[in-house]
């Protein structure tokens, strides 16, 4: 980290340390409107859906306790600008109220135009489909889905269509085809290198802060860049509460706290804080996690050598998160973020010899630093500008003692992302509206390899300096949708420009009807890719790139989609076909694990799909069916003759089942999760006594046995003292399943061994949860 970046982050933790020791209670007898309707939500046991700046910046009383709920909505439309619309007994949709253009300048935008919901309720409460085709998720109105004892974010998004983890693993989402690099997770706008704890099994990022996410497969805005399959957008809470709001947490797996300061009536501060409990107890749920993390890994591989002893086998991961929100004045705000990150383990291996024991430390660490500082202004009503300074500092680095050779290999990977956006909105009508930017970008990625035995060492770093310019147009009717723009990239390594248009088109149609077109263009240049499959003790194995035009160039990608929806009273049927070109892809980047290995190469990826989902809502009810199929084929020059072969995540059909049910205080949930395997590639019978090479088949000519598992969750909430407080239990794989993830061949002493990574097996977890 350099001078500049020291220094920010020091400014930034005295300004914590200074707006702390003010802290003050600010109990008023006005609340927020968003905690209004959560205790009217709790009371009248229904759901309200509505976008966060529709309820910004508006206070009111609570409601008395004894007027009816439709007594409660008239009162709220009399006391505020938003309509209320009851959709069934349970699901009330809050929107702003139509306008003229304002003539006066007041506190921001009294109309901001927002992505048109074509369904609330998604799949469960608190996720809606948009009308340009993307999904929200608000955490904070989660309902409850299959197999999920807490709404983790990156495990949620696996329930929808065209969405999938062929290994289980949230560091490996294929989205549409996709590898996991492929997908841009912005954490509060600065995207993030690493989204796993437990190496994969659960998210890194704490599920209980109140995220605002937008996922989007297709069609993605021009806003976005660096990535080639979808956008993952997280976003923090940036309005100031009224009163201090705090959490404890705990499952069988780590334990969590958060809280939510008012310093004044302008500032808050936000803090949450998670680690592992394996320090002292190892759970069910952790056992099951640690065989299947480290199941195909250096240290698995010494458990299984009786030569070897291995002890004090040590793993622990964190994540911390803090932001300071600051309202200078009506019109200007100031945020700044922060979260770390960290996974380590660690284990000893002590060998027993003639001449004495031998005592070596294996271990693995990995680790991301993220900070940012956003500065906001209200030009006018209908024009904002906001500019953020991000840093992101990704760490990756092992020590493999091979004890039984008497060597040492040091692995290590870093990213360092530094810059600079840009952006600025402008709202023309209630029809019109303009948003355009910059970006700027420096990314520093540098790989180590340090050996002792023989002495090697390899140290390459590699930097690109890029710029980004960017507009879009945002048209809306009753009938219509229409988001068109374009993003210019500039890398100043290569002296290149990309451009990058994007469009997406609803056209409502017969009242219940909606047509959905999407189209984009894409690239980015910082990927992953495997070296050798022990690299990192064999558990994290990719490390990240940066394109240099030559060996890894620029991958690129085109993206085209067309659906229909149809959407009457609780009922919503969607199907939607698309297609994608990925180009310029390193064979090193798909983890290969037959004769392309050890291979490299540059080709390309065609994916074409369908996905369809049917989701029927009841007054306390929710079901949905959902079927994703596509076709995914490689195109490599120099591999397999130049003849199109079954990409690694060539999954054909997926089936999602699932239902959940609320009553008063308990949510229950049931899913079946089924899909086809996914290809590997067979050794060809050999005659010969002696093999000193594997010969293959045709490449992923072959396919693992179908996957299927069935999942259930169940939780309770209830009053202690004037505390809310909730407990769950869920089952993972209540079948106790054995699916077979991953296959692959190795030859020891000439023979030709099957290794098969297999799924979690039945894996209960529990939680209790307290706030006040």
């Amino acid at each position: 980290m350099n001078v500049r970046n020291r220094l920010f982050f020091l400014i930034y933790l005295l300004t914590f340390n200074f707006f702390s020791i003010y802290s003050q209670d600010s109990n008023q007898e006005k609340k927020p409107l968003r905690e209004v309707l959560e205790i009217l939500q709790k009371k009248f046991n229904v759901s309200f859906s509505y976008a966060d700046n529709s309820v910004k910046n508006q206070f009111i009383t609570v409601p008395d306790d004894s007027i009816t709920l439709s007594e409660v909505i008239t009162q709220l439309q009399q006391k505020t600008s938003l309509q209320f619309e009851i959709l069934n007994g349970s699901l009330i949709v809050i929107r702003k109220k139509q306008k003229t253009k304002p003539k006066s300048k007041s506190s921001y935008s009294e109309f901001e135009p927002l992505d048109e919901v074509l369904v609330q309720g998604y799949l469960t409460s608190g996720i809606s489909k948009n009308s340009d085709g993307s999904i929200d998720l608000e955490t904070d109105k989660l309902g409850i889905l299959p197999g999920l004892i807490e709404p983790d974010v990156l495990q949620i998004i696996n329930s929808f269509p065209g969405v999938i983890t062929v290994d289980e693993s949230i560091s490996n989402i294929n989205v549409r085809g996709g590898t996991h690099d492929q997908n841009l997770i912005l954490f509060d706008g600065i995207r993030m290198y690493k989204s796993g704890h437990f190496f994969g099994l659960i998210s890194a990022f704490n599920p209980y802060l109140d995220y605002d996410i937008n996922l989007s497969k297709s069609g993605s805005s021009s806003k976005y860049g660096e990535s080639i399959s979808s956008v993952i957008d997280m976003k923090l809470p940036d309005e100031v509460s009224t009163g201090t709001i705090t959490q404890f947490g705990l499952n069988m797996i780590s334990a969590d706290f958060l809280t939510r300061i008012p310093l004044s009536e302008t500032t808050e501060l936000q803090l949450a804080a998670r680690r592992s409990i394996t320090d002292f107890i190892n759970t069910p749920t952790y056992n099951q996690y640690f065989k299947r993390a480290f199941q195909d890994s250096d240290l698995s591989a010494l458990l299984n050598n009786n030569s070897v002893l291995v002890k004090d086998e040590s793993f622990s991961f964190h994540d911390i998160y803090s932001k300071f929100i600051w309202d200078i004045s009506r019109d200007d705000k100031l945020k700044l973020v922060f979260l770390n990150i960290e996974n380590e383990l660690s284990y000893d291996q002590k060998l027993t010899g003639s001449t004495g024991d031998l005592e070596l430390e294996s271990n693995l660490n990995q680790q991301s630093f993220t900070t940012g500082i956003t500065y906001e202004k209200q030009i006018h009503d209908d024009f904002k500008i906001s500019a953020q300074k991000y840093f992101t500092h990704y760490d990756l680095s092992s020590t493999n003692a091979d004890i039984l050779n008497s060597q040492n290999l040091i692995q290590e990977n870093v990213v360092q992302d530094n810059g600079l956006k840009i952006d600025a909105s402008y709202n023309y009508n209630e029809s019109v509206s303009f948003l355009s930017g910059y970006q700027f970008s420096q990314v520093a990625i540098s790989n180590l390899e340090d050996v002792d035995n023989p002495e090697f060492r390899r140290y390459i770093k590699q930097v690109l300096l890029s710029h980004s310019a960017y507009g879009q147009f945002d048209y809306t009717t009753d009938r219509i949708q229409l988001k068109a723009g374009a993003r210019l990239n500039y890398f100043e390594k290569f002296n290149r420009f990309l451009i990058e248009p994007r469009i997406t088109f609803n056209y409502k149609f017969l009242n219940n009807f909606s047509l959905l077109a999407t189209g984009e263009l894409k690239s980015q240049s910082v990927s992953q890719i495997i070296d050798l499959q022990e690299d990192f003790l064999g558990i994290e194995k990719r490390r990240w790139v940066l394109s240099d035009e030559n060996d890894i160039p620029i991958i690129t990608s085109k993206q085209a989609s067309l659906g229909v929806f149809y959407k009457m009273n609780n009922l919503l049927i969607s199907g939607e076909f698309y297609i994608k070109n990925v180009n310029d892809i390193s064979a090193r980047s798909q983890g290969f694990q037959n004769q392309f290995q050890f291979v490299n190469d540059i080709g390309n990826y065609n994916v074409r799909g369908f996905d369809f989902l049917i989701n029927q809502r009841f007054k306390n009810f929710n079901t949905w069916l959902s079927y994703s199929y596509n076709v995914n084929n490689y195109d490599f020059a120099s591999l397999n003759n130049a003849e199109s072969f079954p990409n690694n995540v060539d999954v054909r059909s997926v089936i999602n089942l699932a239902a959940n049910y609320t009553y008063n205080d308990i949510k229950l949930a049931l899913g079946l999760n089924w899909h086809t395997g996914r290809p590997f590639t067979k050794p060809l019978q050999s005659d010969n006594t002696i093999i000193r090479t594997i010969n293959f088949d045709n490449p992923n000519s072959s396919r693992l046995a179908d996957y299927i598992r069935f999942d259930a969750s169940l939780q309770y909430q209830f009053k202690i003292g004037k505390a809310n407080a909730a407990a769950g239990v869920s089952v993972w794989s209540v079948l106790d399943k054995r699916n077979i993830l991953n296959t692959y061949f190795d030859l020891d002493n000439n023979v030709i061994n099957q290794i098969e990574n297999t799924s979690l097996r039945v894996t209960p977890n529990a939680s209790f949860r307290v706030s006040f």
